[in-house]
């Protein structure tokens, strides 16, 4: 073994450990430390994903009709798939924060293709801007995943990854803020102000100036004393098949329906709405389910932290709590849209029955980020070395987009606007639950509280993983 993989390794092993007393923490620069480092990750976040999901939790981009914008979407999350599958490649020659701030640089033109839509009805630059937007999004995606597991110390790595998806959701906070301001009067369906996306547009295209601030692995400083190493040193070619080899791993193979039930739902809820609320109580949707979504999410990391309670017991609560509440609100969502398809309506909040069709839409957004954050979670224990954070954080952002194509694409057709996406979305919790479990079962299932910290997981079929599963042995009942 390597010293880098020496040093990932060992880390690995503390994955679960508990937080060193101070006396023992090495003192850092604060602009080399670990909570710099994911501050400026978070800004990155806002600037790029998080201001692209602001113009989405709109509804529709913000524009009065969704087939053309989740159109271009669907097309953002295609391309997505293939940048993040060689986004390892590009890393090999310009290193994490060259490729960080390549990711940021398709935004931009995203959100100038919604302006002219918005003010001209222009339809071509938004095909061209989601086109941009997928080939650097992907590899925004791979990346800032990577860093966001690899860089922080082992006892803040949840509290950091809920820190960091903070800022993703800010930007819906303050896109739904902004809008909420300039359209409060407008309580009809219709499309945002266009002078909203020249918010937008400023804010995308610093992203890639504020990416120019993160530390190099090498120079990030840790509580630990522990050096970061996260870098890729092989030929492209030997990184395509290294990365490949790991999508057929079962413990990977075995969450991708968990994935899809997780961020299909993305575009369903923007969707539903842009199909039923006036413009101004989407603004409304934008901001409260930001808020809830940062509360959620920071509440999750610091119980994942939670080193008292242990590894096997956090992985196993929070899978429950989320397949028991994700049902409750599909269950819900299938509900209220199935008459929405019927009546047809426009819900302002002066309206008898705007609770009910809105705080599905908040809970699902609640859904999403709780959802999300645990899928990292789930990565965190199932790479072994620094290759393969890389290598799985870029898997997993890829099939979170290929996911989110289906589910864009899907929902650009009316009828799957209006209910079949619910539908389709529900089918998929169902179905996720059991191969998923099979894998967070065995996190933290060994005699050291962690899933096979040596192996880095387990290679075995997922027809051994079952029977295992099912037909407990005492070395998992202990």
């Amino acid at each position: 073994m390597s010293d880098k993989e020496d040093t990932f390794a060992s880390d690995a092993v503390a994955l679960d450990a508990a937080p060193l007393p101070k006396a023992q923490r090495v003192k850092v620069k604060w602009y080399r430390s670990t909570a710099y480092n994911m501050l400026i990750l978070g800004l990155c976040n806002l600037a790029a994903p998080g201001i692209w999901g602001a113009m989405n939790s709109l509804g529709a981009g913000g524009s009065q009709s969704p087939q053309l914008v989740n159109a271009a979407n669907a097309l953002t999350f295609c391309l997505m798939v293939v940048s993040c599958y060689f986004s390892s490649v590009l890393v090999r020659y310009i290193g994490v924060k060259g490729a960080l701030a390549f990711g940021t640089m398709g935004y931009a033109p995203y959100a100038a293709g919604l302006y002219t839509n918005n003010r001209f009805g222009i339809t071509w630059l938004v095909i061209l801007g989601a086109a941009l937007c997928g080939i650097s999004a992907g590899v925004f995606w791979a990346v800032e995943a990577a860093i966001a597991i690899a860089y922080p110390e082992p006892w803040n790595r949840g509290k950091s990854l809920g820190f960091w998806l903070t800022f993703r959701v800010m930007g819906q906070i303050i896109g739904g803020a902004v809008n909420l301001g300039l359209n409060s009067s407008r309580n009809e369906a219709g499309k945002v102000s266009y002078a909203v996306y020249l918010v937008f547009i400023a804010i995308q295209a610093a992203g890639a100036l504020v990416a120019l601030l993160l530390n190099r692995p090498q120079h990030v400083q840790r509580q630990d004393g522990k050096k970061v190493q996260l870098s890729i040193t092989e030929s492209p070619w030997y990184e395509i098949k290294a990365t490949a080899k790991a999508f057929v791993n079962p413990q990977f193979l075995l969450i991708v329906l968990w994935i899809g039930q997780a961020v299909f739902s993305e575009a369903v809820y923007f969707t539903y709405l842009s199909l039923w609320f006036s413009v101004r109580a989407r603004a409304l949707g934008s901001f409260l389910g930001g808020v809830v979504a940062i509360i959620i999410g920071n509440l999750t990391g610091w119980w994942l932290d939670q080193t008292k309670v242990s590894l096997k017991a956090r992985a196993r609560y929070t899978f429950w709590f989320i397949a028991i509440t994700q049902g409750a609100w599909w269950l819900w969502a299938t509900v209220i849209s199935t008459r929405y398809r019927r009546t047809l309506p426009t819900y302002d909040w002066e309206d008898s029955e705007f609770g009910s069709g809105f705080g599905v839409y908040i809970f699902l957004t609640f859904g999403f980020q709780i959802n999300y954050l645990f899928l990292y979670f789930i990565v965190t224990h199932i790479a072994k070395d620094q290759g393969q954070v890389i290598r799985y954080a870029a898997l997993l952002r890829g099939t979170e987009s290929a996911w989110q194509a289906v589910s864009y694409g899907l929902t650009s057709l009316t009828v799957f606007a209006q209910v079949g996406g619910i539908y389709m979305n529900f089918a998929l919790w169902a179905i996720a639950i059991a191969p998923a479990w099979l894998v967070v079962r065995r996190i933290g299932g060994n005699k050291d509280g962690q899933w096979d910290r040596e192996s880095g997981g387990s290679n075995e079929s997922p027809a051994v993983l079952a029977e295992e599963t099912f037909t407990p042995t005492k070395a998992h009942e202990a």
